[in-house]
């Protein structure tokens, strides 16, 4: 058995991030000690770990509750596993689709300041004047 702080050593994953997941529902509530201190099992180690990779990767709390009802269930197909983890990468691609345009804005009004003084420097303006972008990167 593990105490909450021997748990989170071993996941990486907070103390306090523990409890919320344990109020979620994604962690079994702890055991409690005779001095009533939170008591984890190997399987509750594992299962958090999974969180935390999960997390890791991006995915929501409530994609994260399907996977694990679906890992209780080894004999379903996994089309929902794959169904969720495709969802997240799709959430991923657009994150970084929205990051390039990010990234050749910020590029774009960088290369246009040639300006010794603020008075004239190209960053405020652009910054100021959302019609001076070049994208619309909202």
């Amino acid at each position: 058995m593990l105490t909450i702080g021997d748990l989170s050593k071993a996941t990486g994953v907070k103390v306090p991030t523990i409890r919320y997941y344990e109020q979620m529902g994604l962690i079994s509530p702890a055991e409690r000690s005779e001095g009533n201190q939170r008591r984890y099992s190997s399987e509750e180690r594992e299962r958090l770990a999974f969180i935390r990779h999960a997390r890791d990767l991006g995915l929501t709390i409530d994609a994260i509750r399907a996977l694990i009802d679906l890992s209780q269930h080894p004999e379903r197909p996994c089309r929902d596993a794959d169904r969720i983890a495709a969802e997240q990468l799709a959430t991923v691609r657009r994150k970084i689709a929205r990051l390039r345009k990010l990234e050749a804005e910020l590029e774009r009004i960088t290369s246009h300041c040639h300006s010794d003084q603020i008075s004239d420097c190209y960053v405020i303006r652009a910054l100021a004047n959302h019609d001076l972008c070049h994208d619309d990167h909202d």
